[in-house]
């Protein structure tokens, strides 16, 4: 079974946010002649890698509340300029949106049981409603 990590998403406002930002990020890339990946870098590598790269995701807090999912492609660990070990996580550019699943402040990443993992929203569904409604319907658990 696919393990997942959890991370907010410091600095977006919403899924669209995030979705500029990528798709900035991958013009930058390209236009720099350098490989057009996603790419988060994070200071602690996994140490579950084989159960992430086995179907699994990184989830996205933002505002409080998992929204979307990026599906992760490789984890690379690398030391930086400084002797600062730290990962790459690398995941497919398009995001999937999810079921919000309202989730407390942390610091860094966490592993999600695929279990515990809010569902994937269904073509049609709940993501026509407006962020805002959607997210005040979340927190109230009426979706």
């Amino acid at each position: 079974m696919a393990l997942n990590l959890l991370k907010l998403c410091v600095g977006c406002d919403s899924v669209e946010d995030l979705e500029g930002w990528i798709a900035h990020r991958l013009e930058e890339k390209r236009r720099r002649g350098e490989p057009a990946e996603s790419i988060h870098t994070t200071r602690m590598v996994p140490k579950r890698r084989d159960a992430l790269l086995d179907g699994g995701s990184l989830y996205w807090v933002i505002k409080g509340t998992v929204q979307c999912r990026q599906p992760l492609i490789d984890i690379r660990p690398f030391t930086d300029g400084e002797g600062v070990g730290r990962c790459r996580l690398v995941m497919a550019p398009q995001l999937v949106r999810t079921a919000f699943q309202p989730r407390r402040p942390f610091q860094g990443w966490r592993y999600l049981r695929a279990e515990d993992a809010p569902a994937d929203l269904a073509a049609g569904g709940d993501e026509d409603l407006p962020p805002a409604l959607h997210r005040e319907l979340a927190e109230l658990g009426l979706l």
